[in-house]
């Protein structure tokens, strides 16, 4: 399956598909797979619809939300927005976890990830618009509330247990 979608990428980049690009796609992207072997990505979760739905409708309303908030900043005439560097340590420092919740919170508007140290599961994000440390807790929070809606959609019993006692250990609400 990768070597299809790196042999599809090889064409793309010649912007030309003939017998010469595909066979050299086959070739080159056989040696990356070889040379540069990608960790397998275990799935031990399962697929929850409501999840999922829950899931993609509040990333929408954040989106527009964040993009609405970045875009009155960015007009503000003299207004000089404050970044800060904060470090979220997941609860489930699973790749899978780690990949789609760094996915989706670099998504929204406002922050980035700058890196996700895989052996501690902890992103470190750029965040605009910070003007206290009460903002660099809603950040936090705001990261580990993406994460509880993705494993609620794709996580295992356990994980979704993890996520699940730690928010009722510290009183937040869904």
């Amino acid at each position: 399956m990768a070597l299809g979608w790196l042999v599809v990428v090889w064409n793309l980049l010649w912007g030309d598909i003939n017998w010469a690009n595909v066979v050299g796609g086959l070739l080159v992207g056989g040696a990356v797979l070889l040379f540069f072997p990608l960790p397998a990505v275990s799935f031990g979760g399962r697929l929850r619809v409501r999840g999922m739905l829950v899931f993609a409708a509040r990333f929408a309303v954040e989106l527009v939300s964040a993009s609405l908030h970045v875009a009155r900043i960015a007009v503000q005439p003299g207004y000089r927005p404050r970044g800060a560097i904060i470090a979220v340590q997941l609860r489930v420092p699973t790749d899978l976890n780690l990949a789609l919740t760094a996915e989706a919170v670099s998504l929204v508007p406002g922050t980035l990830i700058l890196e996700v140290d895989r052996d501690s599961g902890t992103l470190y994000l750029h965040v605009l618009d910070t003007h206290g440390p009460a903002d660099l807790d809603v950040a936090r929070e705001r990261t580990r509330t993406v994460e509880r809606r993705i494993v609620r959609a794709v996580g295992s019993a356990a994980e979704l247990r993890r996520v699940e006692t730690d928010q009722s250990e510290r009183g937040i609400r869904p």
